[in-house]
């Protein structure tokens, strides 16, 4: 028992190996400099499915411009006036129609990709045990990937109608936004109002983004949460096109995806775009608490 407390209060001496240099080194622990941004973005961006998804969003421009040159000027069924027809009227026509052939489904993708390979990723090449031990704190852990993996979302969705701005304007000249039931929009008006449809279209996509995410956090296949989460994307859609469900079906976020038309109107109407994004952000939310709650009590093996 002597020896015992001697080995006990040595190891409290300065000098010595023992406690209190442990403390001291555990003292100098800060749990917000581990896993900066910078160093999450930068893996991120050099990864191969970023720099793919990225030439894809930039190419989709130049397809629909030699789509239009090839057919011809665009028809809308029965005679009708439809955004579509509208394409080849201005640069700021060309961009607002790229962002309406997308916003259903090819933009669902770099945000599923995004979200929810993060996480598995790690898992799949077995580094999650490692970047937990180094130690990176698990709420740390998560918040650095969903910051990195939302904001690359969003520059996905700011590159596409840039591309597509500037071959419109290049192709079809700089001029206001036509809308499809009479009148215009002035060219820095229109600019304005793609702006808030990129933005809400982002916050609309918030659901798949925390779907992706959550499901991330369960699996160690990142094809997985990605196809899940935009499996479960199309099933919204497709219950959407339920008209028999009534006004359930405005409980469904995909309802709401395309309210972002409204904006570009000579009168913007809100309404829709407030009920998609209280319906986009409730949702969301729900699914990143728990993505944060399963993920601390997770027994992480990979």
């Amino acid at each position: 028992m002597s020896t015992l407390t001697e080995r006990t209060e040595q190891a409290g001496q300065p000098g010595q190996p023992g406690r209190a240099e442990s403390v001291e080194a555990a003292s100098g622990y800060r749990p917000g400099h581990t896993l900066p941004l910078r160093v999450e973005l930068v893996r991120q961006l050099k990864r191969r499915r970023t720099l793919v998804m990225g030439a894809i969003l930039a190419v989709l421009p130049f397809v629909l411009l030699v789509a239009f040159a090839i057919g011809g000027e665009p028809d809308g069924p029965d005679d009708r006036i439809t955004l579509m027809d509208t394409a080849t009227a201005s640069g700021a026509n060309f961009a607002a129609v790229s962002l309406f052939v997308s916003a259903g489904f090819l933009l669902v993708i770099p945000v599923a990709l995004f979200c929810g390979d993060t996480v598995a990723s790690e898992a799949g090449w077995s580094s999650l045990r490692y970047l937990l031990a180094a130690p990176v704190p698990r709420a740390r852990l998560l918040a650095s990937k969903l910051v990195v993996g939302l904001g690359l979302s969003l520059a996905a969705m700011v590159l596409l109608p840039l591309v597509a701005l500037a071959v419109g304007t290049v192709a079809y000249g700089w001029g206001p936004l036509a809308i499809p039931t009479g009148g215009s929009l002035a060219p820095g008006t229109a600019a304005q109002r793609l702006v808030v449809v990129v933005a809400y279209i982002f916050v609309s996509q918030l659901v798949t983004a925390s779907l992706a995410f959550w499901l991330s956090t369960k699996t160690d296949a990142p094809l997985g949460a990605v196809g899940g989460a935009v499996g479960l994307t199309i099933v919204g859609n497709v219950l959407d096109a339920v008209t028999a469900l009534g006004h359930w079906r405005d409980f469904l976020p995909a309802h709401w995806q395309f309210a972002w038309a409204d904006a570009v109107q000579p009168r913007p109407e809100w309404s829709g775009m407030i009920q998609g994004t209280a319906i986009s952000v409730t949702y969301a939310l729900v699914l990143f608490a728990l993505a944060f709650r399963g993920f601390a009590r997770k027994d992480v093996v990979s």
